[in-house]
C-alpha cells in the first residue's frame, strides 16, 4: 500500500496520538545544522519541521495535507520518487519516519540527494539495531510487515554515500505516538485509538490485531507482561533502533 492510501486511509485519527516530541526534534534539529533552506519529504501535518529557517513540505496524501495546522510550512503534494524541484535548489533535505512508504527507495533517496546541496537528514529505524522487542510477541504481523519494509542502513549507504548515525532512544514518556512510544506504557497499546495511529498496527489483519489485543491484556491482567519485561519500567529511555541518519552531498 503506497503511503498516500496509508494515510488516506488512517490520517483521520493520525493526529491524535502523533506530535512531537521535542526531544527527538532537538536531534533533528541539530544534525540539520545550518542549513537555511529544508526539504521535508513524506511531510504529514508538519511535525519536526524547524520554525527557524525556510521550510517547503511534501507530502504525497491530501488527507495528511489538509491537516497541517495554520502557519505550517507550504505543501506540496508530490512523492519522494519525483520531486518538482531543481538541483541544489535546498540546503538540506529531511524525511521523518517516511522511507519504508517509498514504492522506489533507491530512487526516491537519489532524489532527495539531487535537490540537496549540503546534507540529507533522516529519522529511521535501523533494523540492524534492534530486530526485536515485546510488542512483536504479540503481534507478530506487526514483526512481519515492519520486517518487509524497513531499510537497512547498508543500503542507504550504496546509495547515499558515508552515513553518519546518531543513536535516538525513545524516551519513557515519548509524546509522539509512533510503534515504539509506549514500551514503557503497554495499556496504551490495547487503547484501540493508539492502535489507530500507528500504520503498523492498523494495517494489519483485523484477526491478528484482535488476538494480540487479547493476548496483551491477559499478561498485563494475569502479571505475566510485569514478569518478563517488568525490569523496563526502571528505564527512562530504550534504545529500539532508532537513529538520526546524516548523508553529506
Amino acid at each position: 500500500m503506497s503511503r498516500e492510501a496509508v494515510y488516506d486511509r488512517i490520517g483521520g485519527s493520525y493526529l491524535l496520538g502523533r506530535r512531537e516530541d521535542p526531544r527527538i526534534a532537538e536531534a533533528i534539529r541539530e544534525a540539520l545544522g545550518d542549513a537555511g533552506s529544508v526539504l521535508n519529504v513524506g511531510a504529514g501535518a508538519g511535525a519536526y519541521e524547524p520554525r527557524d529557517r525556510r521550510v517547503i513540505a511534501v507530502e504525497p496524501s491530501a488527507t495528511m495535507i489538509a491537516r497541517r495546522p495554520p502557519g505550517a510550512a507550504p505543501a506540496v503534494r508530490a512523492i519522494a520518487e519525483r520531486l518538482p524541484f531543481a538541483d541544489d535548489e535546498f540546503d538540506a533535505a529531511m524525511g521523518v519516519l517516511t522511507i519504508h512508504h517509498w514504492t522506489d527507495r533507491r530512487r526516491g533517496l537519489a532524489e532527495l540527494q539531487r535537490v540537496a546541496r549540503d546534507r540529507i537528514v533522516l529519522f529511521m529505524r535501523d533494523p540492524d539495531a534492534c530486530r526485536w522487542w515485546w510488542l512483536y510477541e504479540y503481534f507478530p504481523a506487526t514483526e512481519r510487515l515492519v520486517a518487509g519494509r524497513e531499510t537497512r542502513l547498508e543500503d542507504l549507504a550504496a546509495v547515499l554515500g558515508p552515513l553518519e548515525t546518531i543513536p535516538v532512544p525513545v524516551p519513557a514518556d515519548c509524546r509522539d505516538g509512533f510503534e515504539a512510544a509506549f514500551w514503557r506504557r503497554p495499556h496504551a497499546y490495547l487503547d484501540p485509538e493508539v492502535r489507530a495511529t500507528m500504520p503498523v498496527l492498523a494495517l494489519i489483519p483485523e484477526l491478528d490485531r484482535r488476538a494480540g489485543v487479547r493476548a496483551l491484556r491477559a499478561d498485563l491482567e494475569t502479571g505475566e507482561w510485569q514478569r518478563r519485561w517488568g525490569h523496563l519500567l526502571q528505564c527512562d529511555e530504550l534504545d529500539l533502533g532508532y537513529r538520526v541518519v546524516i548523508a553529506r552531498c
